[in-house]
Protein backbone atom coordinates (compact mmCIF):
# COMPACT_ATOMS: atom_id res chain seq x y z
CA UNK A 1 0.00 0.00 0.00
CA UNK A 2 2.66 2.57 0.94
CA UNK A 3 4.09 1.97 -2.69
CA UNK A 4 1.19 2.61 -3.92
CA UNK A 5 0.65 5.90 -2.30
CA UNK A 6 4.63 6.80 -3.12
CA UNK A 7 3.88 5.86 -7.25
CA UNK A 8 0.63 7.99 -7.09
CA UNK A 9 1.55 10.98 -5.44
CA UNK A 10 4.59 11.21 -8.12
CA UNK A 11 1.83 11.36 -10.93
CA UNK A 12 1.55 14.89 -12.68
CA UNK A 13 -0.85 17.19 -12.25
CA UNK A 14 -2.69 16.37 -15.63
CA UNK A 15 -3.39 12.60 -14.71
CA UNK A 16 -5.16 13.23 -11.92
CA UNK A 17 -8.09 13.04 -14.03
CA UNK A 18 -7.86 9.59 -14.56
CA UNK A 19 -7.94 8.83 -10.70
CA UNK A 20 -10.78 11.07 -9.52
CA UNK A 21 -13.31 11.50 -12.99
CA UNK A 22 -12.36 15.08 -13.59
CA UNK A 23 -14.54 16.57 -16.65
CA UNK A 24 -12.40 17.54 -19.43
CA UNK A 25 -13.57 21.21 -18.61
CA UNK A 26 -12.31 21.26 -14.91
CA UNK A 27 -9.21 19.93 -15.92
CA UNK A 28 -8.58 22.55 -18.78
CA UNK A 29 -9.33 25.42 -16.59
CA UNK A 30 -7.66 24.05 -13.82
CA UNK A 31 -4.80 23.91 -15.64
CA UNK A 32 -5.02 27.01 -17.27
CA UNK A 33 -5.69 28.36 -13.72
CA UNK A 34 -2.49 27.07 -12.31
CA UNK A 35 -0.18 27.45 -15.34
CA UNK A 36 -0.89 30.99 -16.08
CA UNK A 37 -0.22 34.54 -14.44
CA UNK A 38 -2.71 35.91 -12.35
CA UNK A 39 -5.61 36.76 -14.53
CA UNK A 40 -8.78 39.49 -14.17
CA UNK A 41 -11.05 38.32 -16.64
CA UNK A 42 -12.55 35.55 -15.67
CA UNK A 43 -16.12 34.31 -17.15
CA UNK A 44 -18.74 32.68 -14.92
CA UNK A 45 -19.00 29.35 -16.90
CA UNK A 46 -14.77 29.37 -15.92
CA UNK A 47 -15.46 29.91 -12.33
CA UNK A 48 -18.64 27.69 -12.28
CA UNK A 49 -15.89 24.83 -13.67
CA UNK A 50 -13.42 25.19 -11.25
CA UNK A 51 -16.43 25.78 -8.54
CA UNK A 52 -18.08 22.37 -9.41
CA UNK A 53 -14.58 20.54 -9.46
CA UNK A 54 -15.19 16.87 -7.85
CA UNK A 55 -14.17 18.59 -4.36
CA UNK A 56 -11.31 16.06 -3.10
CA UNK A 57 -9.37 17.80 -6.22
CA UNK A 58 -10.65 21.26 -5.75
CA UNK A 59 -9.06 21.46 -2.52
CA UNK A 60 -5.69 19.62 -3.90
CA UNK A 61 -5.52 22.43 -6.56
CA UNK A 62 -6.74 25.01 -4.15
CA UNK A 63 -3.95 23.96 -2.24
CA UNK A 64 -1.04 23.99 -5.10
CA UNK A 65 -2.15 27.61 -6.09
CA UNK A 66 -1.87 28.72 -2.19
CA UNK A 67 1.67 27.05 -2.15
CA UNK A 68 3.17 28.82 -4.98
CA UNK A 69 2.30 32.43 -3.61
CA UNK A 70 1.88 32.38 0.39
CA UNK A 71 3.78 30.61 2.96
CA UNK A 72 0.73 27.95 3.97
CA UNK A 73 2.31 27.94 7.37
CA UNK A 74 1.42 31.42 8.16
CA UNK A 75 -2.03 32.78 9.01
CA UNK A 76 -2.70 36.42 9.72
CA UNK A 77 -4.84 36.95 13.15
CA UNK A 78 -7.27 39.68 12.79
CA UNK A 79 -9.55 41.46 15.24
CA UNK A 80 -12.32 43.82 14.87
CA UNK A 81 -14.08 46.23 17.15
CA UNK A 82 -17.32 47.32 17.13
CA UNK A 83 -16.77 51.41 17.58
CA UNK A 84 -19.71 52.41 16.63
CA UNK A 85 -22.99 50.39 17.24
CA UNK A 86 -26.59 50.56 15.91
CA UNK A 87 -28.66 52.85 14.18
CA UNK A 88 -27.57 52.13 10.87
CA UNK A 89 -30.12 53.73 8.21
CA UNK A 90 -29.66 51.03 5.91
CA UNK A 91 -31.99 47.97 5.39
CA UNK A 92 -29.36 45.00 4.79
CA UNK A 93 -31.68 42.06 6.16
CA UNK A 94 -29.17 40.64 8.20
CA UNK A 95 -27.72 43.16 9.82
CA UNK A 96 -28.88 43.59 13.66
CA UNK A 97 -27.45 47.29 13.49
CA UNK A 98 -30.13 48.17 11.30
CA UNK A 99 -32.77 50.21 12.28
CA UNK A 100 -34.89 48.12 9.60
CA UNK A 101 -34.65 45.62 11.48
CA UNK A 102 -36.60 44.89 14.99
CA UNK A 103 -33.26 43.26 17.44
CA UNK A 104 -33.37 45.58 20.67
CA UNK A 105 -30.01 46.67 19.63
CA UNK A 106 -29.87 50.35 20.76
CA UNK A 107 -27.69 53.03 18.88
CA UNK A 108 -24.16 54.06 20.52
CA UNK A 109 -22.16 57.01 20.13
CA UNK A 110 -18.73 56.43 18.66
CA UNK A 111 -15.92 55.27 21.01
CA UNK A 112 -13.07 57.42 22.49
CA UNK A 113 -9.77 57.07 21.00
CA UNK A 114 -8.40 55.57 24.98
CA UNK A 115 -10.89 52.33 24.39
CA UNK A 116 -9.60 51.75 21.15
CA UNK A 117 -5.81 51.81 21.91
CA UNK A 118 -7.25 49.63 24.86
CA UNK A 119 -8.49 47.18 22.84
CA UNK A 120 -5.69 47.25 20.20
CA UNK A 121 -2.69 46.71 22.99
CA UNK A 122 -5.01 43.66 24.62
CA UNK A 123 -5.09 42.11 20.45
CA UNK A 124 -1.31 42.95 19.73
CA UNK A 125 -0.92 41.07 23.16
CA UNK A 126 -2.84 37.95 21.79
CA UNK A 127 -0.91 37.87 18.10
CA UNK A 128 -3.26 39.42 16.23
CA UNK A 129 -1.84 41.89 13.41
CA UNK A 130 -4.59 43.49 11.79
CA UNK A 131 -6.94 45.93 13.85
CA UNK A 132 -10.35 46.36 12.13
CA UNK A 133 -12.70 49.14 13.75
CA UNK A 134 -16.46 49.08 12.57
CA UNK A 135 -18.75 51.71 12.67
CA UNK A 136 -22.31 51.09 11.87
CA UNK A 137 -23.67 54.33 8.96
CA UNK A 138 -24.38 54.22 5.95
CA UNK A 139 -21.99 56.58 4.71
CA UNK A 140 -19.37 59.04 6.23
CA UNK A 141 -21.54 62.35 4.90
CA UNK A 142 -21.30 64.98 7.08
CA UNK A 143 -19.16 63.41 9.94
CA UNK A 144 -15.87 65.17 9.55
CA UNK A 145 -15.45 65.28 13.35
CA UNK A 146 -16.13 61.80 13.35
CA UNK A 147 -14.12 60.83 10.51
CA UNK A 148 -11.69 63.09 12.37
CA UNK A 149 -11.46 61.19 15.57
CA UNK A 150 -11.14 58.15 13.26
CA UNK A 151 -8.22 59.11 11.48
CA UNK A 152 -6.51 59.60 14.55
CA UNK A 153 -7.52 56.52 15.73
CA UNK A 154 -5.87 54.92 13.11
CA UNK A 155 -2.49 56.87 13.04
CA UNK A 156 -2.13 55.35 16.68
CA UNK A 157 -3.19 51.85 16.23
CA UNK A 158 -0.30 51.96 13.06
CA UNK A 159 2.28 53.26 15.81
CA UNK A 160 1.21 50.24 17.81
CA UNK A 161 2.94 48.23 14.63
CA UNK A 162 -0.65 46.70 13.62
CA UNK A 163 -2.17 46.83 10.40
CA UNK A 164 -5.76 49.11 10.87
CA UNK A 165 -8.55 48.55 9.00
CA UNK A 166 -11.71 50.13 9.09
CA UNK A 167 -15.54 49.72 7.36
CA UNK A 168 -17.12 52.86 7.41
CA UNK A 169 -19.83 52.76 4.97
CA UNK A 170 -20.06 54.58 1.50
CA UNK A 171 -16.41 57.11 0.76
CA UNK A 172 -16.13 59.70 -1.14
CA UNK A 173 -12.37 60.62 -2.19
CA UNK A 174 -12.13 63.28 0.33
CA UNK A 175 -12.78 60.78 3.07
CA UNK A 176 -10.50 58.12 1.36
CA UNK A 177 -7.63 60.77 0.73
CA UNK A 178 -7.83 61.65 4.87
CA UNK A 179 -7.68 58.10 5.92
CA UNK A 180 -5.05 57.49 3.20
CA UNK A 181 -3.27 60.05 5.04
CA UNK A 182 -3.46 58.76 8.55
CA UNK A 183 -1.58 55.56 8.00
CA UNK A 184 -5.20 53.53 7.32
CA UNK A 185 -3.72 49.85 5.47
CA UNK A 186 -7.59 48.90 4.35
CA UNK A 187 -10.41 49.84 3.95
CA UNK A 188 -13.23 47.09 4.06
CA UNK A 189 -16.55 47.76 1.99
CA UNK A 190 -18.29 44.15 1.25
CA UNK A 191 -20.03 43.34 -1.88
CA UNK A 192 -22.09 40.65 0.29
CA UNK A 193 -23.66 38.53 -2.58
CA UNK A 194 -23.60 38.37 -6.42
CA UNK A 195 -25.21 40.87 -8.31
CA UNK A 196 -28.69 38.82 -9.00
CA UNK A 197 -29.10 38.26 -5.91
CA UNK A 198 -27.87 41.64 -4.28
CA UNK A 199 -31.61 43.22 -4.61
CA UNK A 200 -33.17 40.43 -2.17
CA UNK A 201 -31.09 41.40 0.28
CA UNK A 202 -30.51 44.97 0.61
CA UNK A 203 -32.50 47.83 -1.43
CA UNK A 204 -31.18 50.91 0.14
CA UNK A 205 -27.45 51.24 -1.30
CA UNK A 206 -26.98 49.35 -4.93
CA UNK A 207 -24.79 47.09 -5.67
CA UNK A 208 -23.01 49.85 -7.79
CA UNK A 209 -22.81 52.32 -4.76
CA UNK A 210 -21.09 49.34 -3.37
CA UNK A 211 -18.39 49.05 -6.44
CA UNK A 212 -17.77 53.10 -6.37
CA UNK A 213 -16.95 53.18 -2.93
CA UNK A 214 -14.63 50.74 -3.32
CA UNK A 215 -13.11 52.11 -6.72
CA UNK A 216 -12.86 55.40 -4.58
CA UNK A 217 -10.70 53.32 -1.93
CA UNK A 218 -8.03 51.56 -4.96
CA UNK A 219 -7.90 55.13 -6.30
CA UNK A 220 -6.91 56.49 -2.92
CA UNK A 221 -3.76 53.91 -2.40
CA UNK A 222 -5.45 51.97 0.66
CA UNK A 223 -6.03 48.53 0.02
CA UNK A 224 -9.55 47.15 -0.53
CA UNK A 225 -10.63 44.11 1.36
CA UNK A 226 -14.06 43.56 0.13
CA UNK A 227 -15.76 39.59 0.81
CA UNK A 228 -19.58 38.54 1.33
CA UNK A 229 -21.61 36.30 3.62
CA UNK A 230 -22.68 33.48 2.54
CA UNK A 231 -26.14 32.27 3.65
CA UNK A 232 -28.30 34.93 2.50
CA UNK A 233 -30.76 32.43 0.73
CA UNK A 234 -28.38 32.45 -2.40
CA UNK A 235 -28.26 29.84 -4.56
CA UNK A 236 -24.75 28.12 -5.95
CA UNK A 237 -25.01 30.25 -9.29
CA UNK A 238 -24.93 33.18 -6.76
CA UNK A 239 -22.31 31.82 -5.35
CA UNK A 240 -20.12 31.83 -9.00
CA UNK A 241 -21.76 35.57 -9.42
CA UNK A 242 -20.38 36.34 -6.21
CA UNK A 243 -16.52 35.58 -7.34
CA UNK A 244 -17.19 36.69 -11.00
CA UNK A 245 -16.98 40.31 -9.13
CA UNK A 246 -14.08 39.77 -7.11
CA UNK A 247 -12.16 37.98 -9.44
CA UNK A 248 -12.37 40.72 -12.43
CA UNK A 249 -11.30 43.48 -9.99
CA UNK A 250 -8.26 44.98 -11.48
CA UNK A 251 -6.10 44.47 -8.88
CA UNK A 252 -7.80 41.48 -6.87
CA UNK A 253 -8.50 42.86 -3.52
CA UNK A 254 -5.85 42.46 -0.87
CA UNK A 255 -8.20 41.08 1.40
CA UNK A 256 -11.43 38.59 0.89
CA UNK A 257 -13.62 37.88 3.86
CA UNK A 258 -15.96 35.29 3.32
CA UNK A 259 -18.23 35.51 6.18
CA UNK A 260 -21.16 32.80 7.22
CA UNK A 261 -24.18 34.11 8.17
CA UNK A 262 -25.10 33.88 11.96
CA UNK A 263 -28.90 33.91 11.66
CA UNK A 264 -29.78 37.28 14.31
CA UNK A 265 -33.44 36.99 15.86
CA UNK A 266 -35.22 39.86 14.91
CA UNK A 267 -33.55 39.86 11.59
CA UNK A 268 -35.80 39.97 8.43
CA UNK A 269 -33.66 37.60 7.10
CA UNK A 270 -34.18 35.00 9.96
CA UNK A 271 -37.64 34.57 8.42
CA UNK A 272 -37.19 34.58 5.04
CA UNK A 273 -34.68 31.24 5.52
CA UNK A 274 -37.17 29.62 7.58
CA UNK A 275 -39.89 29.72 4.04
CA UNK A 276 -40.44 26.38 2.35
CA UNK A 277 -37.82 26.41 -0.37
CA UNK A 278 -35.67 28.55 0.95
CA UNK A 279 -31.93 28.10 -0.29
CA UNK A 280 -30.06 26.21 2.83
CA UNK A 281 -25.99 26.73 2.96
CA UNK A 282 -24.03 23.94 3.39
CA UNK A 283 -20.50 23.26 4.63
CA UNK A 284 -19.27 22.06 1.26
CA UNK A 285 -20.54 25.24 -0.28
CA UNK A 286 -18.41 27.35 1.98
CA UNK A 287 -15.48 25.13 1.11
CA UNK A 288 -15.89 25.58 -2.98
CA UNK A 289 -16.51 29.31 -2.43
CA UNK A 290 -13.00 29.32 -0.45
CA UNK A 291 -10.89 26.68 -2.78
CA UNK A 292 -12.17 28.92 -5.74
CA UNK A 293 -11.01 32.06 -4.74
CA UNK A 294 -8.12 30.58 -4.26
CA UNK A 295 -7.77 29.67 -7.42
CA UNK A 296 -8.97 32.87 -8.96
CA UNK A 297 -7.25 35.37 -7.06
CA UNK A 298 -3.51 33.91 -5.89
CA UNK A 299 -2.50 36.73 -3.96
CA UNK A 300 -5.28 37.51 -2.25
CA UNK A 301 -5.66 36.71 1.44
CA UNK A 302 -8.79 34.92 2.02
CA UNK A 303 -9.96 35.31 5.53
CA UNK A 304 -12.76 33.49 7.80
CA UNK A 305 -14.60 35.80 9.24
CA UNK A 306 -17.75 35.82 10.88
CA UNK A 307 -19.74 33.05 11.55
CA UNK A 308 -16.49 30.32 12.06
CA UNK A 309 -17.73 30.14 15.76
CA UNK A 310 -20.23 27.61 14.22
CA UNK A 311 -18.26 25.81 12.78
CA UNK A 312 -16.23 22.42 14.14
CA UNK A 313 -12.92 22.31 14.12
CA UNK A 314 -12.12 19.88 11.31
CA UNK A 315 -14.30 22.00 9.46
CA UNK A 316 -11.82 25.06 10.23
CA UNK A 317 -9.04 22.75 9.24
CA UNK A 318 -10.70 22.04 6.07
CA UNK A 319 -10.86 25.98 5.39
CA UNK A 320 -7.16 25.87 5.74
CA UNK A 321 -6.66 23.35 3.65
CA UNK A 322 -8.54 25.02 0.93
CA UNK A 323 -6.83 28.22 0.53
CA UNK A 324 -8.06 30.07 4.07
CA UNK A 325 -4.78 31.82 5.08
CA UNK A 326 -6.33 34.70 8.22
CA UNK A 327 -9.09 34.42 10.91
CA UNK A 328 -10.96 37.10 12.99
CA UNK A 329 -10.13 36.34 16.43
CA UNK A 330 -10.66 37.93 19.75
CA UNK A 331 -14.20 38.67 21.78
CA UNK A 332 -16.76 39.65 19.36
CA UNK A 333 -17.62 40.10 15.81
CA UNK A 334 -19.22 43.45 15.70
CA UNK A 335 -22.81 41.52 17.43
CA UNK A 336 -22.10 37.81 17.38
CA UNK A 337 -19.54 36.01 18.89
CA UNK A 338 -16.27 35.12 18.16
CA UNK A 339 -13.85 32.27 18.90
CA UNK A 340 -11.50 33.73 21.70
CA UNK A 341 -7.62 34.14 21.11
CA UNK A 342 -6.13 31.18 23.77
CA UNK A 343 -8.75 28.85 21.87
CA UNK A 344 -7.19 29.70 18.95
CA UNK A 345 -3.55 30.14 19.25
CA UNK A 346 -3.75 26.40 20.54
CA UNK A 347 -5.70 25.14 17.33
CA UNK A 348 -2.74 26.62 15.49
CA UNK A 349 -0.31 25.41 17.66
CA UNK A 350 -1.73 21.65 16.85
CA UNK A 351 -1.55 22.35 13.41
CA UNK A 352 1.76 23.23 12.97
CA UNK A 353 0.93 26.85 11.56
CA UNK A 354 1.85 30.45 12.89
CA UNK A 355 0.90 33.58 13.05
CA UNK A 356 1.65 36.11 9.93
CA UNK A 357 3.61 39.42 10.95
CA UNK A 358 2.23 42.86 10.65
CA UNK A 359 2.73 44.44 6.97
CA UNK A 360 4.28 41.01 6.16
CA UNK A 361 2.29 39.15 3.67
CA UNK A 362 4.57 36.15 3.07
CA UNK A 363 4.38 36.26 -0.48
CA UNK A 364 6.86 33.76 -1.90
CA UNK A 365 9.96 35.23 -4.20
CA UNK A 366 8.83 36.23 -7.61
CA UNK A 367 5.02 36.71 -6.62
Amino acid sequence: MSGMISRISRRPFHVYHRLFNISAGHRLVLKEALSKPIRHDWSKQELSEIYNTPLLELVYAAQLQHRKYYDPSKVQLCTLMNIKTGGCSEDCKYCSQSTSNNTGLKAEKLVSIDEVLLEAKEAKKNGSTRFCLGAAWRDMNGRKSALKRIAEMVTKVNDLGLETCVTLGMLNDEHAKQLKAAGLTAYNHNIDTSREHYKNVITSRSYDDRLKTIRVVKDSGISVCTGGILGLGETKEDHIGFLYSLSNMMPHPESVPINRLVPIKGTRIVDELEKPGANKLEFEDILRVIATARIAMPNSIVRLAAGRYTMKEYEQFLCFMAGCNSIFTGKKMLTTFCNGWNEDKAMLLKWGLEPMKAFKKYNLPGN
